[in-house]
């Protein structure tokens, strides 16, 4: 038995122990987050990341405690949000006064409350990357007395031979483009350009070492060295046509998955980070890191179509992105367990095969990890924290706090 199944098999027994504290009523799907793991992997997070301060990004948590859990440990600083009302909510509720918004907003409402609030105004920046952009918060104001910070965000793709890889973002890709949309900002009344954001997805989202596919690995792997390559020459370029506007107080790049590369660009002032604060399967296979699980879902036992199959309630929790097989939750503990390709994880019910099944009872759990960060949160009201073996906290998620950003 190799390592990782002898700590899953562990997983399994701090999971059952904490749970059995509880009498067993605790309902389902019981998504709880091991501090253990968590902390390890923040720790690691800082210092894959080195000098340079590592930005929270709240997508990936969902869960108020864990954002603040996050920036209590040195080497963290600030929060990466992917919404302006969900700033607004963190700002109000005292978990940050630094707070990034990753992508444009249009929302109106919002919009309005940060214009009529100097507090909020000071403590949040948005992202910007078209004119349009400046156009929205324009309409929402009477008044340019409240000052707005901008970012802009620039495509940070990898492009070879016409063909662009990387996440579809910003329009924004050469140095002019950047210009541009820097004087309109500098020419406007009520804005303030503060900061560049050049998120590598292709780099920092993409598994680099995955079991069975090693010609591919290799692909990505040289795809990835390209791409930091390309993007360092083009962010200092960048950068030398940005000193004119004077100094930027920030300039975010990088991902879990990127975190060594983006840190060492002395463009780069800060880094950001969520997923690798719990690992969800879609990262379990990099060559950066380490992988330590920390958030799981546990649903119960509730048929025995067969000797050797078990049936668990619900399960069904499939990730955004491109369809495949790699958005299905895993089953993770106990050990061996796996979907049926007739079914999958169903939204009802899941049958599940393997060795284990024959040893299952109707009310057993079984304990699956998403393959998706911050969206397991989206499912629950209480996200419950595992400390050693038992249970030391419950906290609400934001569903749980009644916001759905």
């Amino acid at each position: 038995m190799d390592d990782a199944t002898i700590a899953r098999h562990r997983l399994a027994t701090r999971l059952a122990s904490a749970v059995a504290e509880h009498g067993d009523h605790l309902p389902t799907p019981l998504v709880v987050v091991d501090l253990d793991a968590f902390d390890a992997n923040a720790a690691d997070l800082v210092r894959r990341a080195g000098d340079t301060p590592v930005r929270v990004a709240s997508k990936s948590l969902r869960v108020p405690a864990l954002v603040a859990r996050a920036l209590a440990t040195p080497g963290f600083q600030g929060v990466l949000g992917y919404s302006l009302r969900e700033a607004l909510w963190l700002l109000e509720h005292g978990i940050s006064d630094d707070i990034l918004v990753a992508y444009p907003t249009v929302d109106l409402e919002a919009l309005s409350r940060l214009v009529a609030s100097p507090s909020a105004a000071a403590a949040i920046t948005l992202m910007m990357d078209d004119v349009a952009h400046l156009d929205v918060v324009d309409a929402v104001r009477a008044s340019k007395a409240v000052q707005v910070r901008v970012a802009i965000d620039v495509d940070a793709g990898l492009r070879m031979a016409n063909q662009h890889v990387g996440p579809k973002r910003s329009p924004l890709y050469d140095a002019g483009a950047v210009v541009n949309l820097a004087a309109e900002i500098s020419r406007r009344e009520g804005f303030r350009l503060v900061g560049v954001m050049t998120y590598e997805g292709q780099v920092a989202g993409v598994p680099d070492d995955v079991p069975g596919q090693r010609a591919r690995s290799a692909v990505v792997r040289r795809l990835k060295q390209a791409s930091v390559s390309q993007l360092g020459s083009r962010r200092a370029e960048i950068a030398r046509a940005l000193e004119p506007f004077g100094a930027l107080q920030l300039w975010n790049a990088g991902g879990s998955g990127s975190i060594e590369t983006s840190s060492q660009d002395p463009v780069v002032t800060e880094v950001s980070a969520g997923s690798g604060l719990l690992v969800p399967g879609l990262f379990d296979h990099y060559q950066s890191f380490r992988p330590r699980p920390a958030a799981f879902f546990g649903v119960p036992v509730t048929r025995r179509p067969s000797a050797d199959v078990a049936t668990v309630h619900g399960g069904g929790l499939i990730a955004s992105g491109p369809v495949g097989e790699d958005r299905a939750p895993i089953p993770w503990a106990p050990p061996g367990l796996r979907l049926t390709g007739l079914e999958g994880a169903g939204e009802v019910q899941t049958p599940l095969a393997g060795h284990p099944a024959s040893s299952l009872r109707i009310g057993d759990l079984v304990w699956f990890r998403h393959a998706k960060s911050g969206e397991l949160f989206e499912h629950t009201n209480t996200a419950h924290l595992l400390s050693g073996d038992r249970l030391v906290d419950s906290v609400p998620t934001y569903r749980g706090s009644g916001q759905s950003f």
